[in-house]
């Protein structure tokens, strides 16, 4: 770690961009969930397990690298595919290639689910973000967004 004499204070811009990004990451999960909440038994976390399952082969991952590809710790995984398994939307199951390991699967009722989610999803993401990026560079936005995201 530098010495925090040694680093520059940010600027205007940087602190303005840092203040305006902390906003956006505690404002958007929560208007995103009520949107779905209000509509569906499910929170846009659930939704968003529900899509990566949706998009794996066999529509089934590990649970370690679905935890992962969804930013959760395993044990937070883990609580979200408890709920997605009582609402039987996602079963587990052994991982025959390797004992240990447990898949999350989705299962028939889980298809109609994220079927019946998707357009209340695709509205809200619509309203909170997409409606305030008219103009802007989308693409270089994702890109911005995904070197900050990079390990």
């Amino acid at each position: 770690m530098a010495d925090a004499t040694s680093i520059d204070p940010l600027s205007s811009d940087e602190e303005a961009f840092l203040r305006a990004l902390g906003r956006v990451i505690a404002f958007l999960p929560r208007a995103v969930d009520a949107d779905m909440l209000a509509e569906h038994p499910m929170s846009s976390v659930e939704y968003t397990v529900l899509v990566h399952l949706s998009e794996a082969p066999h529509n089934q991952m590990r649970m370690s690298e679905l935890a992962t590809t969804c930013g959760l710790s395993l044990s937070g995984m883990t609580r979200v595919v408890n709920r997605l398994e009582r609402q039987s939307l996602v079963v587990r199951q052994k991982c025959p290639e390797d004992g240990r390991a447990w898949l999350a699967v989705l299962t028939n009722p889980g298809w109609k689910m994220l079927n019946q989610a998707w357009p209340t999803n695709l509205a809200s993401v619509r309203r909170h973000i997409f409606s305030r990026l008219e103009g802007c560079d989308v693409a270089a936005a994702a890109e911005v967004l995904e070197r900050i995201a990079a390990p």
